[in-house]
């Protein structure tokens, strides 16, 4: 061939190509195509130049796409024509560091096939080495600083790299040609076990010496990929106890690691969609239904009929399981409301009074990251994200309006993350948790420096919610030298999801959660709105009752119950249901306060609307954690029941739900001895058809087809599955969140898309 029959073409990837091997898979592609050229990663992604007969460059671009590797996501491919240069051969060169970066950052990926048949094969040089990976798999986001994704901007750095892990490293046919955290155990990181004061512990083998304390009835913290976990023994009822009881966590479920899916089996009943969610290489916690033999504690899930489980996802989970012989509970290294421990001073400090021992190892974790939580949805392919975070994050999610200026949006107040975007992405960050404490506000702070460092991004505006107190709003309005954005809680919960569909609207939104911040100063949480990404309108709501004591009723359900019979029948006694559960004279100070107003904002709130119906059954008069009454409630339901409890809907000026029929109702089934399984039923199946109804005349009346489904009540899978029927049967569109949570940890996303449409708008 000669350089008057040769083509030369120059090509520029962008979207998930480093870090997942792109690069020699680039080289063996031009290899056996005898083409020659370079290929190299810079801030934008891959570059690349190839040169040979016009068939064979041809060929070559097109297998970029349908060819790439498992991990890779090719978002755009740009080609231009470069004159022929002649030459041999085709080179993999060093990584360009000028420009600004904007080339997408893997996740943390679960430990491959290929590695784990090395893992388990003694005549392997890495059997059972804890930190084995390859380009196909093995931490990401967790270990790196900056970008171009390269070992010195990883917590790899430091770790220098032998002979034989270097001739891998540098050879582009081999499964860990520049897999950054590359390693063998002659030259990376190493296991100790340490006891609760950090004294190390005699044990050649600290994997088998930790599964041994397990099986003895010990909590030991795990050092993982994201951060600390606090493992037990799922079926010791003592050691699952006394993990409660040190880390303060009273009811909600722990999860559960088994070894592999016939552990898991087991455990609960699995869907097919279940089973690949749990397989995935996000490897996520997946919320499925306990099986009624399950040997586990009695403790490790109280009052639930589901459970937590999820599979081994690094090669230490694989040697721990394996060793342990049994599953493990496997829960977030903290005490309640506080982050993920990810430090190993901070981990000693805070989980001492935890943990009766210490696996760690010596490879530092740069961003704490919680497992992500999922469940599956009726038919649909795409699962419900309840927490969004190891696996899946820092993934980027376009935006249908690309951002006029780099921004941040803060978010809310529970379930917090943060977004930042420029051009026509965002990139919505790991599950943060709720801003109540310094820790949480830490790890939120800390979170956005690197993000804004990682993608390049200096905002120039920053968009908060409209709630004044809290603490990302006040994060928010700290920033100088940049204008501020503020967004209505409900309107970014709508906005969210449509801009995840690449929707802009406008489209029927029902947004019901808990809290949010309402204009007319009233708490939101039941609201039917007409809107797109720039703007909403109030169409309707769920009619507001007070909440008496304020953040008081959020803690003790039974208030809710007092207010909703309070405004259904103004001097309600005492139900029977929560006879000694409350003291008369209690439920008569509250309900003043209920007709008084004193204390006791007015909400719309949904979320609250499930805690009066679960007090009432007696499901849960008091909680423990956020959203505890509502989600026992759903649990409680009976499936097989049709009836429906009476809840009108009035069509004068806004569409009002009105609730009260349907709390008296709950009360006289429950009063009657119907029991809790009936009663959530009625509810449930009343919700879902006001819903839908309400949804299908508002959406008639604004000449629309599509009905978004948001908020953390959506989380309800019971409710989102018989809500969806019933509007998908009335012809309408129903988009619901799918790479995101319904709730709060979507807002910040919703808040950069309005901002961004706001931009474009001019407004």
């Amino acid at each position: 061939m000669t350089l008057a029959t040769a083509i030369r073409t120059r090509v520029r990837v962008e979207g998930t190509v480093q870090g997942v091997g792109f690069r020699p898979f680039v080289y063996r592609l031009a290899a056996s195509l005898e083409l020659s050229g370079w290929v190299l990663n810079d801030e934008r992604g891959v570059l690349l130049e190839v040169e040979g007969p016009a068939d064979g460059v041809e060929a070559f671009v097109r297998r970029l796409r349908s060819d790439a590797p498992p991990l890779a996501r090719v978002e755009r491919l740009a080609t231009e024509p470069r004159p022929p240069m002649g030459g041999r051969g085709f080179r993999i060169v060093e990584s360009e560091r000028s420009g600004e970066p904007v080339a997408p950052v893997t996740p943390d990926t679960a430990t491959c096939e290929d590695c784990l048949a090395e893992l388990f094969d003694p005549a392997d040089r890495r059997y059972r080495y804890p930190f084995i990976n390859c380009t196909n798999c093995g931490p990401r986001f967790t270990i790196v600083r900056g970008v171009p994704y390269d070992r010195p901007l990883t917590t790899m750095a430091g770790f220098e790299m032998c002979e034989a892990c270097r001739a891998e490293y540098d050879d582009p046919l081999d499964r860990r040609f520049h897999a950054q955290p590359n390693a063998c155990p002659d030259c990376g990181p190493s296991l100790v076990l340490l006891d609760r004061s950090g004294r190390e512990l005699p044990a050649a083998d600290p994997v088998g010496a930790a599964a041994a304390a397990l099986a003895a009835g010990r909590v030991v913290a795990v050092k993982g990929l994201g951060g600390y976990h606090l493992a037990c023994a799922a079926a010791d009822e003592e050691a699952v106890t006394a993990l409660r009881a040190r880390k303060h966590r009273e009811d909600k479920p722990f999860a559960l690691m088994a070894a592999d899916l016939e552990a898991v089996r087991e455990l609960v009943e699995l869907t097919a969609a279940e089973q690949e969610l749990l397989r995935s290489r996000q490897r996520p916690i997946v919320i499925a239904r306990r099986r009624p033999a399950a040997r586990v504690a009695r403790g490790v899930a109280p009052g639930s009929p589901d459970l937590g489980v999820m599979l081994p996802y690094s090669p230490l989970h694989h040697l721990l399981l394996r060793e342990a012989g049994a599953t493990l509970v496997m829960t977030s290294g903290n005490v309640s409301d506080e982050p993920i421990a990810y430090e190993d001073a901070d981990a000693f400090d805070r989980l001492a009074a935890i943990a009766d021992l210490f696996l760690v190892h010596d490879r530092p974790i740069h961003t704490r990251t919680d497992d992500s939580v999922v469940r599956s949805v009726g038919g649909r392919a795409a699962p419900l994200v309840l927490r969004r975070s190891r696996g899946y994050v820092p993934e980027s999610i376009p935006l249908p309006v690309p951002a006029a200026r780099p921004l941040l949006a803060c978010g809310a107040e529970l379930k917090s993350t943060f977004c930042v975007a420029k051009g026509d992405r965002a990139w919505v960050s790991h599950h943060i948790g709720d801003l109540e404490n310094w820790e949480t506000l830490r790890s939120f702070r800390e979170g956005i420096v690197h993000f804004e460092r990682l993608f390049a991004v200096a905002p120039r505006k920053v968009v908060h919610d409209l709630h004044p107190d809290y603490l990302s709003t006040e994060e928010a309005l700290a920033r100088e030298g940049v204008e501020h954005v503020g967004v209505q809680h409900h309107h970014a919960h709508l906005a969210a999801c449509l801009a995840e569909h690449g929707e802009r609207g406008p489209a029927v939104g029902a947004i019901f959660d808990g809290t949010g911040y309402g204009p007319d100063g009233t708490v939101w949480g039941g609201e039917l709105l007409v809107g797109d990404l720039t703007g909403f309108d109030r169409a309707g709501f769920l009619r507001p009752v007070r909440l008496p004591g304020g953040a008081r009723a959020i803690k003790e359900p039974w208030r809710m119950a007092c207010a909703w019979l309070v405004a259904a029948v103004e001097d309600p006694p005492p139900p029977a249901t929560l006879a000694g559960a409350v003291a008369p004279g209690r439920w008569r100070d509250v309900a003043e306060l209920a007709r008084t107003g004193v204390a006791s904002p007015l909400t719309s709130s949904v979320g609250r609307l499930f805690d009066a119906v679960a007090a009432l059954c007696g499901v849960r008069g008091r909680v423990n954690y956020e959203g505890q009454a509502a989600a026992e409630l759903e649990s409680a339901a009976d499936r097989s029941e049709t009836a429906a409890y009476p809840l009108p809907l009035d069509g004068h000026g806004p569409m009002t739900l009105d609730a009260r029929p349907t709390v008296l109702a709950a009360l006289r089934d429950a009063e009657a001895g119907a029991g809790a399984a009936l009663v959530s039923a009625r509810f449930h199946n009343a919700l879902a058809a006001a819903t839908a109804a309400a949804c299908e005349r508002v959406a008639a009346a604004a000449g629309l087809d599509a009905v978004v489904l948001a908020g953390g009540v959506f989380q309800n899978r019971l409710l989102l599955e018989r809500t969806s029927e019933r509007l998908a049967a009335a012809g309408l569109r129903v988009l619901v969140p799918e790479r995101l949570p319904p709730n709060d940890g979507a807002i910040s996303y919703g808040q950069a898309a309005v901002a961004s449409a706001l931009d474009a708008r001019g407004g």
